[in-house]
């Protein structure tokens, strides 16, 4: 057997098997990081305004106004940036692709109900408590609107049977922004407490993908933060043998892609051919 207890994650299209022994284990000592000096603090907040400002452009234009904004200030904070954010997209996919999602949703800030302090805390305890009390999972992040710059949450969503709270109600209203008739399914909980919402239900593999896609290009446009809730692990761990192994992979070929229909073993023992039924009983990792 090739591997033992290997981290399997999955891309949306193949399971990819990272071995243990590939990539041991054990923390590094980190250097104490330097205190910047008031120059290079001021140089920092000016990058990070000029960087958020450049986000609200077109791909093609952000460089140049970078360069421009910041032709005296620390060069290796755009690539850093960079790295963070492919970072960010990676964790989300390995997150997102190991589970099951049951609607992609969206939550808006209406002044009437809350100040969009009260709302970001509010809305995050209430998500808190549905993912302790109901098993819900969610994945998302927040953005403004670019007409109207109001703030809105979008995300994805597993709600387990029997977890729903409150109802879905269609409802019907002019949008302002496509000068037309628009239909939301808003639940009843957060209409009321929160105002606007919309839960669109997913119902195949393709329709996450587009949400995660969706996802991925606010977190660039915004530069804001992912907003995890509930166990979602990055991996699950199984036992490799040579005929479930297509070819090596990634960097000095230290992982491998497996078969689509590849067998979990946990311990020595198989739980089954890969299913998210049998990924349900097997290990997991991040």
């Amino acid at each position: 057997m090739p591997y033992r207890a290997a981290k399997i994650s999955f891309d949306g299209s193949h399971y990819i098997a990272t071995p243990k022994e590939n990539f041991p284990q054990g923390r590094k000592r980190r250097r104490a990081a330097r205190p910047l000096s008031v120059e290079e603090s001021e140089k920092k907040e000016q990058f990070e305004a000029a960087y958020k400002e450049s986000q609200q452009l077109p791909k093609k234009e952000r460089k140049a106004y970078m360069r421009k904004a910041m032709e005296e200030t620390i060069p290796r904070n755009n690539e850093r940036k960079k790295t963070n954010a492919i970072r960010r997209k990676v964790r989300l996919a390995k997150k997102a692709y190991l589970q099951e999602w049951s609607f992609f949703c969206t939550f808006t800030f209406s002044d009437a109900l809350h100040t969009e302090e009260s709302f970001r805390k509010s809305l995050r305890n209430t998500f808190k408590h549905l993912v302790a009390r109901k098993g819900w999972k969610h994945i998302g992040v927040w953005e403004r609107g670019g007409e109207t710059g109001r703030l809105h949450f979008h995300g994805i969503f597993y709600i387990p049977p029997g977890g729903m709270v409150g109802e879905i109600i269609e409802t019907k209203d002019y949008s302002t922004k496509d000068h037309r008739m628009q239909t939301a399914h808003q639940n009843t909980y957060f209409l009321e407490r929160y105002g606007r919402n919309d839960f669109q239900a997913l119902g195949s593999p393709q329709e996450v993908q587009h949400s995660l896609k969706y996802l991925t290009k606010y977190i660039e446009k915004s530069g804001e933060r992912l907003v995890y809730g509930g166990d979602l692990p990055s991996y699950f761990v199984s036992d490799v043998i040579d005929e479930d192994i297509i070819c090596p992979f990634g960097i000095d070929d230290r992982k491998a892609i497996l078969v689509d229909d590849f067998t979990c073993i946990s311990d020595g023992e198989v739980i089954g051919t890969v299913s998210p039924e049998v990924i349900a009983k097997m290990p997991k990792a991040n």
